[in-house]
């Protein structure tokens, strides 16, 4: 794939209730981000590194790296920051898990660790585990647990941003963005998992067209029937027709 310059497109839902994401996955280790630069891209499009609110949202960002990891699409194993981290030096391993905050400011006790985390010590941001190729640890499958991490490592990650007025159009598939105006280079971008706006477009014009269909049929059967009737009618007509000049040609014979 070229390098170049490349930009991301956020992935909305159609019921304007939903927060829109972007999960920005790079292909070359070497453009992967630490946690500081994913905060500040995330930030810089009006966003924040992903919180998660509970369970129900932690499965819809599930389901979204499956579509992200669909045969043929050329991605595969690589981490995804989120927002939460630590910053507490000093700090005993017992009360560790209990420092780590979201980024975004938000509450949020919901957690999804791996069996044997956080580690703590000097890893203190969080990623969500994306390594489908991995074999399963003593835990169970790594795939979307949370693991901390030291900071300045590299990795993806995943912004999250209010609900949008006019949402984007979501697509099936992963789609690959080469626009200038933006700093990160080879970024696949999926949007999946997302209700189609076509649905809310073509439902409400149901009732329409089966009000058009039966007025047409209706149509269709009054002609059809008027047809018949004069069909039948015409033979008999001019029977009389001829019955009646008969007689009268009878009369002047006499």
């Amino acid at each position: 794939m070229a390098a170049g310059s490349a930009h991301s497109q956020k992935v909305c839902f159609a019921d304007f209730k939903h927060p829109c994401y972007k999960m920005a996955y790079f292909h070359e280790l070497s453009s992967r981000v630490s946690f500081q630069e994913a905060r500040l891209a995330c930030e810089s499009e009006g966003g924040v590194l992903l919180s998660l609110e509970n369970e129900a949202e932690q499965k819809l960002i599930e389901s979204m790296l499956q579509n992200l990891t669909k045969p043929g699409t050329g991605i595969s194993d690589g981490d995804f920051w989120i927002g939460l981290w630590r910053n507490g030096d000093g700090q005993t391993s017992g009360a560790c898990p209990d420092l780590y905050q979201w980024s975004d400011g938000s509450s949020s006790q919901y957690r999804n660790w791996y069996t044997d985390e956080p580690s703590c010590g000097s890893e203190k941001c969080v990623v969500m585990y994306h390594q489908p190729t991995a074999n399963p640890g003593l835990g169970g499958p790594y795939l979307y647990q949370w693991n901390d991490d030291r900071c300045n490592m590299k990795h993806n990650y995943i912004c999250k941003y209010e609900p949008e007025i006019n949402p984007t159009a979501p697509a099936e598939k992963p789609y690959l963005t080469n626009q200038p105006g933006d700093t990160h280079q080879n970024v696949v971008v999926t949007e999946a998992g997302i209700i189609p706006n076509l649905i809310y477009v073509v439902i409400p014009t149901i009732p329409l067209l089966l009000l058009i269909l039966v007025a047409f049929g209706t149509c269709c059967f009054q002609m059809l029937h008027k047809s018949k009737g004069r069909t039948k009618t015409s033979p008999n007509q001019s029977t009389l027709w001829i019955s009646k000049s008969t007689r009268k040609e009878s009369g002047m014979e006499v």
